[in-house]
């Protein structure tokens, strides 16, 4: 009989798809909200105890669905970075909910209430499972359940903004899975494996002999060309400001600090366990997204530094951080998939403590997102000025920040590299004063005294929506706000401070993959 922790991973996606159907019974949006907390609630402590028991074990297992042997065989992994990255995409989730629950209240119709939280659930699931799953196949359903639950909670705001948004995003996500689906046929056809150890024994296999060199080389492209797209890596991304700077804001903190962040674990899990480095290096996917990643880090920055609109400069950020993932995994070693999933990890709480912050700073400006009106938002809405403050800091790499010890990992990792260290550290040094750029003089108008929308209301240019109820700019703080604002702050500020531990998690989870 099994341990009983060995469950968890399966109990977890048990629980949050049969949450998922309990929530499309209830009519209340109080009680869908509470149950899709609860059930995050739950998932965060399991799978932390999870780490705890892997960790000091120093063991994974293998939890076989279903009985049926290889290939048809489905199978869920675990070992002590799978469980701790689903505790800490749990607890990251709750905040998001919580950071924007005002917005969500504001944005979405009540009667539709019920299936956000419903869609919620359904892509909670799907990211435990692509953190889990140790077969294609699996892989492949819940990449299409996560691609339709991320643009019904797009779309779940109902604006003509986010239905164009979401109609790029669902044509850029399946082609995205249909280049995945290609590949995993392809790779099926050649080897007639679905399991991961047994797609690494043939694949290692016909690595040896040289059989289907071309056909491994093309099939490999495709998979990582998939995951790519998915993930927003330039210049894959034109979906990714509509959809994340347009949809409310709960919705654009889950999608750019958990969802891109899903794929990119999966496409890790890949590159370990199916193909193995050495095997990956000999079809030069590592050289190509080195190149990706150092573009889209530039790129990225230079958008956001374009723009007018804070949600969306915020979306054109996650481009280039995006590019600070795959620029670790670019490396093609130990060092840079180590700086790569650290970054997954900081930018998890760095991004959503931006988003919630600037939903905030945007609530009690009137709901303007254009920067001129959230001049001295952070006065009326200290506790956001700080976050938001917090966050572009980390993002530019101030010290004991999470941000920071991203780049200093990733910039001991090009060490070890040939021809990419010049580059490496270069477009670390251009990205930085990039980012600063965008995120200083954003971090200086809000926290500069004035209010040009109350401005333009007493001088008569602007007509206020109901004459009989004057707009009110002294809003309270909503306490679900300020309980998410300190958490995703101290997790920022904990991955400055103690990275190691962190960093020997990471080192031990890559070596049992």
């Amino acid at each position: 009989m099994l341990p009983f922790y060995q469950n968890i991973p399966f109990f977890c996606i048990l629980l949050s798809m049969v949450g998922g159907v309990i929530t499309s019974l209830i009519c209340s949006p109080r009680w869908a909200l509470r149950l899709h907390l609860g059930i995050l609630a739950i998932c965060c402590a399991a799978n932390a105890h999870l780490a705890c028991i892997l960790f000091r074990s120093g063991e994974s297992f293998t939890y076989m669905l279903g009985h049926y042997p290889a290939p048809w065989g489905n199978e869920l992994r675990a070992g002590p970075l799978e469980a701790m990255l689903c505790a800490l995409f749990a607890l990251v989730m709750f905040l998001c909910v919580l950071g924007g629950l005002e917005d969500i209240q504001h944005d979405i119709l009540p009667k539709k209430l019920p299936l956000y939280y419903l869609m919620l659930n359904l892509l909670w699931s799907s990211m435990l499972v692509m953190v889990y799953t140790n077969d294609l196949f699996t892989a492949y359903v819940f990449i299409e359940i996560n691609t339709i639950a991320s643009c019904a909670i797009v779309m779940a705001k109902d604006t003509g903004h986010t239905n164009m948004a979401t109609i790029r995003y669902i044509i850029m996500s399946q082609l995205g899975s249909g280049l995945f689906l290609l590949a995993l046929a392809l790779l099926y056809g050649i080897t007639g494996q679905l399991l991961f150890p047994s797609l690494r024994q043939a694949i290692g296999l016909l690595d040896t002999t040289g059989n289907y060199a071309l056909p491994l080389t093309v099939l490999t492209g495709l998979m990582v060309l998939g995951l790519a797209i998915k993930s927003a890596l330039y210049p894959f991304h034109a979906w990714l400001p509509g959809a994340h700077g347009n949809a409310t804001t709960a919705s654009s903190a889950i999608l750019s600090g958990l969802v891109l962040k899903g794929y990119i674990i999966l496409l890790i899990k890949i590159l370990y366990q199916v193909y193995t480095l050495p095997v990956a290096e000999k079809s030069h996917i590592f050289d190509v997204l080195f190149v990706l990643a150092v573009i889209a880090m530039v790129m990225g920055s230079w958008y956001a530094m374009k723009e007018n609109h804070l949600k969306r400069m915020i979306a054109y950020s996650s481009v280039a951080q995006v590019g600070y993932i795959f620029l670790g995994i670019g490396m093609g070693t130990a060092a840079g998939m180590t700086a790569a999933i650290f970054q997954v990890m900081a930018h998890a709480f760095t991004k959503p403590l931006l988003f919630v912050s600037a939903g905030e700073l945007i609530r009690v400006s009137g709901h303007h997102k254009q920067l001129y009106y959230l001049r001295g938002a952070a006065h009326r809405a200290p506790l956001a000025g700080v976050g938001f403050t917090v966050g572009g800091l980390s993002m530019i790499g101030l010290p004991l920040l999470g941000g920071f010890v991203t780049k200093l990992f990733l910039a001991q990792a090009s060490l070890e590299l040939g021809w990419q260290n010049l580059l490496a550290f270069g477009v670390l040094a251009i990205s930085s004063v990039l980012n600063a750029l965008y995120y200083l003089p954003v971090i200086l108008l809000i926290w500069t005294h004035g209010n040009p929308l109350k401005e333009e209301l007493d001088s008569g240019l602007r007509q206020a929506p109901c004459r009989s109820k004057p707009m009110d700019f002294d809003l309270p703080l909503p306490p679900s706000f300020a309980v998410a604002a300190v958490c995703l702050m101290a997790g920022v500020v904990f991955l400055g401070v103690f990275f190691n531990p962190t960093a020997d998690l990471i080192h031990q989870g890559l070596a049992l993959l």
